[in-house]
C-alpha cells in the first residue's frame, strides 16, 4: 500500500471508529494533541494540563526546541511525557487521538482543520480560522462532511459579560443601533530589517511554510513576526481585529449575513521595515440599514473615549444606538443614555483569571463529548464568517478600492482581480483541496 493510499485508508477507519458504538464513551477524557508550540501555545497547555476531562497525548511542531520546551511544561504540570511529533501528519494517522488543538500560524489553519477532519478527529483552532475566503468555506464543508465538532478560538463569545452585553443591545437598551466600531489600537514596534540566513538547527523550514511559497529562511518572517507578511498572516485586523469584528457583526445582529460592500484604506507609516501589513488601517462596511468600521492603530495614539487605554493598548467595541451608546472591552462594559449621555449601567467581569480563553476551552470539550455542534459557542461557521471580513477588508486595502460584494454567488460583483484574491496559489503537496 503506497503512502497516500495508506493514509486515505487510515482515515476512513479513525473516522468509522468514532462513529462506532465502542467509541470513547461521554464519561472519558478527551486525548488532546497540541499543534503548533509557539507563545500561544504555552498558555493553552497551562489550561489543557489543568483539566480533569482531557489528557495532553501528544505535542507537535516543526521546531525542536518548541517541542521540547512543551513536553517538559506537560510533564511537569502532569507528570507524564507526551508523544512529539513534527509533522502534523503523523498526528492525525494516530488512532489514540481523539481531538488536536491547532496554534500554528494563520496558513496552517484550514488545512490542518481539513485534515483532522477527514481523519476523525474533533478540532479548536485558533482565530483567524482561515488565511483567504475560500478556506473558511472548506474547513465548514470538512467539518459537516465528517461530523466533527469544530471550534474557533474567538473566546469572546463564552465570555459572560460580553454574552449579556449582546443580549442588551438585541433587547433595546440603547434603542436601534445602527453603527458598530471595533478597535484595535494595539500599540506594535517596528520589526525591523533582517537579512536572510541559513534554517536554524532543528528547524523544519519547508514544514513550516507548509501552503505557502517556498522562500529562504528569514527571521523576521518565522516566529511571531509572520503576522506582518501576507504569505503566513493577514496583518492586524486578523490577528486581534477578528475578535472585535465579530464582536461588532454580533452586536449589529448581522451574524448570518454579509455585508454588501466594504472598503479598506491605510498603510505602513513611519517604519522602514520588512513588515508588509499595514499598521493603520481602516475599513468600512456596508449593511444596508446598519454600518460596521473597524481601525487599526499600530502607532503611538490616543485611546477613543469612552473606552481606556490599558498597557498602551485601546481594544473593544463601540455600539451607537437610536437612544444612546454602549462601550465593552476584556473589563466589562458600560451603557450611556440620553442627550447628556448618562451612565446608566457600568458593568465589570466577574469570570475568574483565566476568563478570556478557559471557559472557551470546557465549552469545546463539552460539545466533543455531547457531539452537538450546536452546544459550542464559536462553531467554524461563526469563525469563518468572521474571518472573512477580516480578508474581504484586506483585499480592498490591497487593491486600492471599494469591493461590492454578491453573497448570493459568494464573490464580489464584477471584480475578477478581487475574486482570484479569494483564495491563493497553494503550494504542493500542501493544497487546501477543491473537495473535501
Amino acid at each position: 500500500m503506497n503512502q497516500p493510499d495508506r493514509r486515505r485508508f487510515l482515515q476512513a477507519a479513525a473516522v468509522a471508529a468514532a462513529f462506532s458504538p465502542g467509541a470513547r464513551g461521554a464519561s472519558d477524557r478527551v486525548n488532546l494533541a497540541v499543534i503548533g508550540l509557539g507563545g500561544r501555545s504555552r498558555d493553552l497547555l497551562s489550561i489543557y494540563t489543568g483539566l480533569s476531562d482531557c489528557r495532553v497525548a501528544a505535542v507537535c511542531d516543526v521546531d525542536q526546541a518548541a517541542q521540547e520546551r512543551a513536553v517538559a511544561l506537560v510533564e511537569k504540570q502532569t507528570g507524564v511525557k507526551p508523544k512529539v511529533y513534527d509533522d502534523m501528519r503523523r498526528v492525525f494517522d494516530d488512532p489514540s487521538i481523539d481531538a488536536v488543538s491547532i496554534e500554528t500560524p494563520n496558513h496552517w489553519h484550514a488545512l490542518a482543520t481539513i485534515w483532522a477532519c477527514q481523519a476523525g478527529k474533533d478540532v479548536y483552532v485558533e482565530k483567524p480560522c482561515s488565511h483567504n475566503i475560500f478556506e473558511g468555506r472548506q474547513m465548514v464543508a470538512a467539518a459537516r462532511k465528517y461530523q466533527r465538532i469544530v471550534q474557533v478560538g474567538q473566546q469572546s463569545r463564552t465570555i459572560q459579560h460580553k454574552q449579556r452585553a449582546m443580549k442588551l443591545l438585541d433587547d433595546g437598551v440603547i434603542g436601534k443601533v445602527y453603527l458598530a466600531k471595533g478597535l484595535c489600537y494595539k500599540r506594535r514596534k517596528s520589526i525591523g530589517r533582517q537579512p536572510d540566513g541559513p534554517t536554524p538547527p532543528g528547524v523544519n523550514w519547508d514544514l513550516f511554510l507548509g501552503p505557502a511559497p517556498l522562500r529562504p529562511f528569514n527571521p523576521n518572517r518565522f516566529k511571531y513576526n509572520w503576522h506582518w507578511f501576507w504569505d503566513t498572516g493577514n496583518g492586524d485586523i486578523g490577528n486581534q481585529g477578528v475578535h472585535e469584528m465579530d464582536i461588532a457583526r454580533w452586536g449589529l445582529g448581522k451574524d448570518r449575513e454579509m455585508p454588501r460592500a466594504v472598503y479598506s484604506t491605510g498603510g505602513k507609516f513611519v517604519y522602514d521595515d520588512d513588515q508588509e501589513t499595514p499598521n493603520t488601517q481602516l475599513a468600512t462596511f456596508d449593511y444596508g440599514d446598519v454600518q460596521m468600521v473597524f481601525e487599526v492603530r499600530g502607532l503611538l495614539t490616543n485611546a477613543d473615549a469612552p473606552l481606556p487605554m490599558r498597557g498602551g493598548h485601546t481594544i473593544g467595541n463601540l455600539f451607537y444606538g437610536s437612544d444612546g451608546l454602549l462601550a465593552i472591552d476584556l473589563q466589562g462594559f458600560q451603557v450611556y443614555r440620553g442627550e447628556e449621555h448618562q451612565k446608566v449601567m457600568d458593568e465589570k467581569f466577574t469570570e475568574p483569571r483565566a476568563w478570556d480563553t478557559e471557559p472557551h476551552i470546557r465549552n469545546f470539550l463539552a460539545a466533543v463529548k455531547s457531539r452537538r455542534v450546536e452546544d459550542l459557542t464559536c462553531d467554524i461557521e461563526i469563525g469563518a464568517s468572521a474571518a472573512a471580513l477580516c480578508h474581504m477588508a484586506n483585499i480592498s486595502y490591497r487593491l486600492g478600492r471599494k469591493l461590492t460584494y454578491d453573497a448570493a454567488a459568494g464573490q464580489f460583483a464584477g471584480d475578477a482581480e478581487a475574486n482570484r484574491m479569494l483564495s491563493r496559489d497553494y503550494r504542493a503537496p500542501y493544497v487546501v483541496p477543491e473537495r473535501v
